[in-house]
């Protein structure tokens, strides 16, 4: 599928997709033979996966590192799932201070409510 129709599935904008592909996130987007990008199924995948990285707070430098590790082949599967058990470990610390937040906030209204 070209741009345009990757664009609208992914929900990327057509810039962040070349941008992604600049600094080797997209490193395997095949073109047909008049050098449109030709994307496939497994980009779909990767970029739903980057996404999700991205929507979990992993910095860009680390989905990279990833990328990277991912394109050199299995021999790095420990250290792709190193990166993503630290990812995991910190994501759980921040939802853990995000409710703790939420509790605070549920108190306050609370108060206001009795108040009121």
């Amino acid at each position: 599928m070209n741009i345009s129709q990757f664009s609208a599935l992914t929900g990327l904008s057509p810039h962040t997709l070349r941008y992604y592909e600049k600094i080797g996130l997209l490193a395997s987007v095949s073109r047909n033979q008049s050098g449109h990008r030709n994307y496939s199924k497994r980009d779909q995948e990767w970029v739903a996966f980057i996404t999700r990285l991205k929507e979990t707070g992993m910095p860009l430098n680390q989905i990279m590192e990833y990328a990277k590790l991912r394109e050199q082949g299995i021999e790095t599967a420990d250290q792709r799932k190193d990166l993503l058990e630290q990812h995991s470990d910190n994501l759980q610390k921040r939802i853990a201070s995000e409710v703790d937040h939420l509790e605070a906030l549920k108190k306050k209204i609370d108060y206001y409510n009795q108040l009121i």
